[in-house]
């Protein structure tokens, strides 16, 4: 008897134990119906900047020290200027809003149409200002209204509605491919279970990360179920072959052992394309690498630990379903590309020189500003409405670290002279009243015409503020002389803010009316001042008349820069402008990174597999000409591309699609032991078209579907490059060389 190799024992005893992973992977289902509730989605791309990165350091710091409102951009058209100042007053009353902005001028009112700045009670993801968009959409349910906010994240929920429509599509052209690719109709049923349960336990698994991106999250599934899908295929069409002369366990068995080896082979090139992304600089890379590669695991052990049961447990209808193949042969397309082999090598590498060069000047962009997605969702237009009528809102904050108020003042008028700022809100730029601004240094008697209240209480108060408050009067930069205090000057706040901590021991001395108009003044510059100053630092936000990314936007950060120079060692950048400016720094080294990262993984991968050097320097050959042709295309359309499209599909392309000139050239080493080289490349081409047509059209249709549904930008451009570069891909791959 002849001894049994160690893949076949494996195999029988994933067979005899089958009704034990059967509980494990039902056990596992049910835990990822708890698990998936409590993955924690982040949407904001900032966060996966490099930890070195200007923005990444300003918003820590932004979002350490200060208050930041959410906001609206609300534009109401076909309404008058009178009419648009009832809406303000009608806003300002809603629940959930804190102010509106409204003025007669071309930046709130232009051709008929109205924008209001709404800022809501609370920050983007409180309750209250959530309840406030809400509010303010139904109060202007009767007017031509277009909202667009960041309050509450309403991408990342629009994203997750859309993607749930793809992966419905998705699942059906799945099934109209496999049952045009399949020998027997119920292995269906088989193949979509195997599927499901690989996605679910893989999305259940992800609270292993703490949190993933909006980005990964969103597509992984569908990403999974086009990377792996050809598993459960090469085990079933083993298992169908085997079936012919053993019974049904004996056919699990074998067929099993067979697949093992070859799946784990195909895998391995996946993983090391997606491995190369975990080490980017910027982290989307790391998030999305992780995600994914314990996708193609948890599929994978699906299809060894799950699949053999069920195909076990159908095997009686499997045997009665079987049909005939709908697929052609393609042995014509075989001997053409036999007698064209002198013909194509040629023209190929043309191509790909070609590519190569048009793929060199691909227009990477690093934000969304001049991005466009096919499918638009209701915020998207809004955004596109008001930027048509009002123009792009460029802002930038700006944060330092709180020297003193006189300081900030001097910055505050140099940057006023820049031609590229149009506005600058600042502590230092807020006026409080009478021409008087906010951090003003007044003396005792400027105070006290400004607030009515008596010389005498305001010359006692200036005193007693000197006296217990001495090293703050330092830290603002001001030096109180008690022997002369009526010289001696205090910033307006920060004597505002004395008065009301002393309100009870002078409330005798002040007039109660007196005391509630400087409460209502402490409250005012109390909420300016948490949003813009802090004991620490100092927050600028500065309106810039340049587009949100340019090379010109870019170098006029460092004309800003220039003046912060006179007066400040550190500062930070943060916005959409500075984000776009860092990604575009981490940009260079990442695509460098990731190209020699996965051709290394790669080659190994293909040099341990074929044991030689020649084929697997031609198959990378291949998959790199067409990766370059995927990225010459927005070269020759002259359509915008993001960046991290260009990293994440070039990575899966080398990874993934590769398998197809595996396939094939695997398939083709092995009947040229059998017959002269031109009838086993036709043969091979033959042979291998179902697997090829099958997870190549899965694949293609889930990156269209993406691309075509999803009002995402990253996600929508991911999309488009890899359905675009898994076609590419099948059709050089079916070429040989």
């Amino acid at each position: 008897m002849q001894r049994k190799t160690f893949m076949e024992r494996l195999a029988g005893f994933i067979v005899d134990k089958r009704y034990l992973f059967l509980v494990i992977f039902a056990a596992l289902c049910i835990m990822s119906i708890f698990t998936s509730a409590g993955v924690r989605v982040n949407e904001d791309l900032t966060d996966y900047l490099p930890d070195d990165s200007e923005t990444r350091q300003g918003l820590a710091i932004m979002d350490r020290e200060f208050v930041t409102y959410g906001s609206a951009r609300v534009m109401v058209s076909n309404i008058t200027y009178d009419k648009a100042e009832q809406l303000a007053d009608m806003l300002r009353d809603v629940d959930g809003v804190k102010t509106v902005e409204i003025s007669n001028d071309p930046q709130h009112f232009r051709d008929a149409a109205a924008l209001f700045e709404v800022v809501f009670e609370g920050e983007k993801l409180d309750d209250v200002a959530i309840q406030g968009v809400e509010n303010v959409r139904e109060a202007l349910k009767d007017y031509d209204t277009y909202i667009y906010t960041e309050v509450g994240n309403p991408t990342g929920i629009i994203l997750e509605k859309e993607m749930q429509m793809v992966l419905v599509i998705l699942v059906a052209i799945i099934i109209v491919v496999l049952l045009l690719t399949s020998r027997t109709f119920a292995e269906v049923p088989v193949l979509l279970i195997v599927f499901g349960v690989a996605v679910w336990i893989n999305k259940g698994t992800n609270f292993w990360f703490g949190e993933i991106s909006f980005i990964t999250n969103s597509i992984a599934a569908v990403l999974q179920l086009g990377l792996a899908i050809d598993y459960a295929i090469i085990l079933c069409h083993h298992y169908t072959e085997q079936r012919e002369h053993l019974e049904p366990k004996e056919a699990v068995v074998k067929a099993l052992s067979m697949a093992i080896p070859e799946i784990f082979s195909s895998s391995l090139t996946t993983i090391s394309g997606l491995l190369a992304l975990a080490f980017m600089k910027i982290k989307i890379g790391q998030d999305m690498s992780l995600v994914l590669i314990k996708a193609i695991i948890f599929s994978m052990l699906s299809v060894f630990l799950l699949m053999p049961a069920l195909l076990l447990l159908a095997s009686p209808l499997i045997d009665k379903t079987h049909h005939k193949s709908f697929l052609p042969k393609i042995s014509g397309w075989g001997r053409f590309t036999v007698k064209s082999r002198y013909v194509v090598p040629p023209i190929f590498l043309v191509v790909v020189i070609a590519a190569a060069i048009l793929a060199n000047h691909c227009p990477y962009v690093f934000g969304y500003s001049t991005l466009d997605t096919m499918k638009q969702n209701e915020y998207k237009l809004a955004e596109k409405k008001i930027n048509e009528t009002f123009g792009e809102l460029n802002e930038v904050a700006l944060i330092l670290p709180f020297k003193d108020y006189e300081t900030e003042e001097k910055l505050y008028a140099d940057l006023s002279e820049l031609e590229g700022i149009d506005e600058i809100i600042a502590l230092s730029g807020t006026e409080a009243r009478d021409g008087y601004m906010v951090t003003s240094g007044l003396t005792p008697r400027e105070f006290s015409d400004l607030t009515d209240l008596d010389i005498g209480v305001t010359r006692a108060l200036y005193m007693a503020y000197s006296t217990q408050n001495d090293s703050l009067a330092q830290a603002v930069g001001q030096l109180i002389d008690v022997t002369n205090i009526d010289n001696s000057k205090i910033p307006l706040i920060e004597m505002i803010k004395f008065i009301y901590d002393q309100r009870d021991a002078y409330q005798s001395r002040i007039d109660p009316d007196m005391m509630a108009d400087l409460t209502e003044l402490y409250d005012e510059l109390i909420d300016g001042e948490c949003q813009l100053h802090t004991p620490d630092y100092s927050r600028m936000l500065l309106h810039l008349n340049l587009p949100v990314e340019s090379e010109e936007t870019y170098d006029y950060l460092m004309v800003i820069k220039g003046v912060l120079g006179k007066y400040y060692t550190e500062s930070y950048f943060v916005g959409e402008t500075a984000k776009d400016r860092d990604f575009s720094s981490a940009f260079g080294e990442d695509n460098l990174l990731i190209s020699v990262l996965t051709l290394v993984f790669v080659i190994v991968i293909l040099l341990l597999t074929f044991k030689s050097a020649a084929l697997p320097l031609l198959l990378i050959l291949v998959i790199q000409g067409s990766i370059w042709i995927n990225f010459a295309v927005p070269t020759v359309m002259k359509s915008n591309l993001y960046f991290l499209a260009y990293l994440i599909v070039s990575a899966i392309m080398m990874g993934a699609n590769i398998d197809y000139a595996i396939v094939i050239s695997s398939r083709y080493l092995q009947f040229k032991e059998q017959m002269n080289y031109k009838d086993a490349m036709i043969e091979a081409l033959n042979v291998s078209f179902p697997t090829v047509v099958t997870s190549g059209t899965i694949l293609a249709a889930a990156g269209v579907a993406i691309g075509l549904l999803s009002s995402e930008n990253t996600v929508a451009s991911i999309g488009i490059c890899l359905g675009r570069g898994t076609l590419i891909s099948c059709a050089w791959g079916a070429e040989p060389f």
